[in-house]
């Protein structure tokens, strides 16, 4: 009988079904705003993916204040840019490790000041046609911005920073940066990345909200083990949850209760496509389709502009 009642119990608390499908649709979450794309197959870490773009339908180019701005202006209620510390002490807003991909310069983007990144052309390297015309080169000259332009430009909008490195350093730094800005802007920030400089910044700055793997592994795994009570574990609060859409029916009361729970702890769920790896976006208007009823958090798109319609 007790065995019973547990069932019945975990079943009616966690039961989708036996709660109202909410009528809102899913919010969008714009990786790098509108930017050139490309063809995700065989991409890994060491491709050059300015090398590989599709035939350009915009001039826009990723990680730049037109580009987020664009992203807005499509519909986006959260966009995500990527930040590297540079030799200075400064963050500089762009993807990539190594410069000489995308831009006219060389080396390591952490080992340059914000003013040599500045001199570079962003739009360098992008080819669609194996590097016979670049049609960006001598366009991107001046438009990698800092991180405190974009917070500058984008006062009230929700935003989303990715720290590209591990280095527990940045966490320290970043907090350093961002501690002068008022609540209110913080509350629209989130920042994911690497494990340790995540510790650090949450460590200095606790009402911040952040990811990190190690973060988002501890909350899932405490989730399924006692959830299905409906408590939601200490660890989950105030972050972000990137959740593969394969993994996600198994999370207790996936997915309007399970969303509702989080929005509770201020912590928003992420639908990310496939198995979450490189970037794996909702990207067209037939990936909509994988969206379950009722799903109201976040999806994760790198072509806001193709499924936007669809959507709203």
């Amino acid at each position: 009988m007790v065995l019973v009642l547990l069932v019945g119990f975990g079943y009616l608390n966690n039961s989708s079904l036996l709660v109202a499908t909410p009528q809102e649709p899913p919010l969008l979450l714009a990786h790098r705003g509108v930017a050139q794309t490309f063809d995700m197959t065989d991409v890994d870490g060491d491709t050059c993916t300015a090398e590989i773009i599709d035939t350009p339908t915009h001039d826009l180019l990723e990680n730049t204040i037109d580009s987020i701005a664009a992203a807005f202006d499509a519909g986006a209620d959260l966009v995500e840019f990527d930040v590297h510390i540079t030799a200075d002490d400064r963050f500089a807003v762009f993807h990539d490790w190594e410069l000489d991909c995308r831009t006219d310069g060389t080396g390591t983007t952490r080992d340059h000041t914000m003013a040599q990144l500045k001199q570079l052309d962003i739009g360098y390297g992008y080819t669609a046609d194996g590097g016979a015309t670049f049609p960006f080169r001598g366009e991107g000259v001046g438009l990698m911005p800092s991180m405190e332009e974009v917070l500058t430009e984008f006062p009230e909008q929700p935003l989303l920073m990715h720290i590209k490195s591990d280095d527990p350093r940045e966490g320290q730094v970043l907090a350093e940066r961002l501690a002068h800005l008022p609540d209110s802007r913080l509350e629209l920030l989130t920042v994911y990345g690497g494990d340790a400089p995540i510790e650090q910044l949450r460590e200095r700055m606790p009402g911040l909200r952040v990811m990190s793997k190690d973060i988002m592994m501890s909350c899932l795994l405490q989730y399924e083990l006692y959830s299905w009570t409906g408590i939601v574990p200490e660890v989950c609060r105030n972050t972000q949850l990137h959740v593969p859409e394969g993994y996600a029916p198994l999370l207790w009361g996936w997915p309007v209760r399970f969303v509702d729970r989080m929005a509770s702890v201020d912590t928003r769920v992420v639908l990310v496509a496939g198995s979450g790896d490189w970037s794996e976006g909702f990207d067209t208007v037939e990936s909509l389709s994988r969206i379950p009823e009722g799903y109201t958090g976040l999806i994760w798109t790198n072509r806001i502009t193709d499924i936007v319609g669809s959507v709203r």
